[in-house]
């Protein structure tokens, strides 16, 4: 009686009906964070999927590429797709190695039709033609045969080949180091993040409205292709800009321009490096995917 004379009564309803409220928030935080944990686990372990179909694909790959070569039985020992701390690892192996004096060759060979370098042929004997079908690839070994191996780096140097007393490796060609941008340039997708490492510390992204297929009402095939084609440019005019301002507004020196094959071609002059990656989806997912995409590295054991 004196709680509901004071309006101390409403006051208590009210606050059971916020307990109940904070108590099914909290309920739902937690199935969240469970979804969440399952859904981490469930991506690692797509990801797991993904990396030994991409394994077996490369195996297939080389098993034709064999087919067709001269030496049909020469293989590599093995084939691997490394990323992360497993490359790190890998990377740290290769740079403990110390021999005499021009005992470690380490040769970055470019794709194309020309031939091996000498020192390629001549390090590698039998197994040069390897080198061939890993390339573009870091090539290393040493005097004595202990190592030799192919790496493909997402950022690939200039090509080079030269004897000394280590490999030569720079942990920027693998790894995401120091301060960079990172653009994914789909169609009608586009992002770019600033990082420093493997953190994305700024973010931003769009979608744009691309015809994706043709209508069957009055625009004719050619009218909509280049309809289509120049909502496409105004789409890479816009990722443009967004590029510029992000760099503008950060202390990256590198960009990595990333996304649809036949779009690239439009970045190469621009960009420190470009790759074609499936990366598909809202623009900070596809981010991260194209992240991950990006920074990995094909070792082949020859």
């Amino acid at each position: 009686m004196l709680d509901e004379l004071l309006g101390r009564a409403e006051l208590k309803d009210r606050i059971a009906d916020l307990e109940d409220d904070k108590r099914h928030l909290e309920r739902q935080l937690e199935a969240e964070q469970e979804r969440r944990s399952e859904a981490a686990t469930a991506r690692q372990e797509a990801e797991q999927r993904v990396n030994r179909l991409e394994d077996r694909i490369a195996e297939l790959e080389d098993r034709v590429e064999r087919t067709e070569s001269d030496d049909p039985d020469l293989d590599f020992r093995g084939v691997e797709t490394v990323r992360g701390d497993r490359l790190g690892e890998l990377l740290a192996r290769l740079d403990s190695v110390e021999t005499d004096a021009e005992g470690a060759l380490t040769a970055m060979v470019g794709d194309g039709d020309r031939g091996l370098p000498t020192a390629v042929e001549e390090a590698f004997g039998d197994h040069a033609s390897l080198v061939g079908r890993a390339r573009p690839c870091l090539a290393v070994t040493d005097d004595a045969g202990l190592v030799s191996a192919a790496l493909v780096p997402p950022v690939a140097p200039d090509p080079f080949a030269e004897w000394g007393e280590e490999f030569r490796i720079d942990r920027e060609w693998f790894l995401p180091t120091g301060q960079f941008a990172l653009a994914l340039v789909r169609s009608d997708v586009f992002a770019v993040g600033t990082y420093e490492g493997r953190e994305r510390v700024e973010f931003s992204g769009f979608e744009s409205d691309v015809k994706s297929d043709h209508s069957k009402g009055g625009f004719s095939q050619g009218r909509f292709e280049r309809r289509r084609d120049a909502q496409i440019d105004e789409h890479l005019e816009k990722c443009e800009e967004a590029i510029e301002a992000a760099l503008a507004e950060s202390s990256a020196d590198r960009l990595f321009v990333v996304g649809q094959r036949t779009l690239l071609g439009e970045f190469e002059e621009r960009a420190d490096a470009t790759s074609a990656v499936d990366a598909t989806g809202k623009p900070d997912e596809a981010l991260a995917d194209a992240f991950h995409e990006f920074w990995t590295t094909r070792l082949y054991r020859i």
